[in-house]
């Protein structure tokens, strides 16, 4: 087994959700909406001025409603809404059953009928699948790991991450 640190990080697409700034440095997350980490990293990031780009990484064997939270989150941006179902799973991870989940639709205005179908279609568990998939191909051992300038950084970050992720931010909007 190689160096998973050289594993090559899918590029940056047209099927990622991505938000931030243009021109900001760009982190790469494979996330889990189940994970307590990957929540509490999501709420830092938020205060940086830096480019984020979102990828599923659902841990099924720990984390056994994060698939079913991804599918929620692939069927809102199907509708226009992927990063306000995102925040609105990452903020309330104890509630990712399906009441909560078409509550969480119906107040971001979506089409209840069409989200359902969506989330329990086949092309949002493709796009949820893909993601993982590229992320075990780049060497991705938990969550969240992120990506930045090709390096991986899996679990959380620690605060030499923290100190150069702000750093970057701030040298961008200089």
């Amino acid at each position: 087994m190689g160096d998973l640190r050289s594993a090559p990080l899918p590029p940056v697409g047209e099927d990622d959700h991505v938000r931030g700034p243009e021109g900001a440095p760009v982190v790469v997350v494979y996330g889990d909406y189940e994970c307590p980490f990957c929540a509490a990293l999501e709420e830092r990031l938020h205060g940086l001025a830096i480019r984020v780009v979102f990828r599923h990484f659902p841990v099924k064997g720990s984390h056994p409603r994060a698939f079913a939270a991804a599918c929620a989150a692939e069927a809102a941006a199907a509708q226009g809404a992927f990063w306000p179902m995102h925040d609105a799973l990452f903020a309330d991870q104890g509630r990712l059953e399906d009441p909560h989940l078409w509550d969480r639709a119906e107040r971001l205005g979506l089409d209840l009928a069409r989200f359902d179908a969506d989330r329990r279609g086949e092309a949002c568990a493709a796009q949820v699948k893909a993601d993982f998939a590229g992320g075990i191909r780049a060497g991705v051992p938990t969550t969240p790991t992120l990506f930045l300038d090709g390096t991986r950084h899996p679990g959380r970050p620690d605060e030499a991450l923290w100190a150069r992720l702000a750093n970057l931010a701030a040298a961008s909007r200089v």
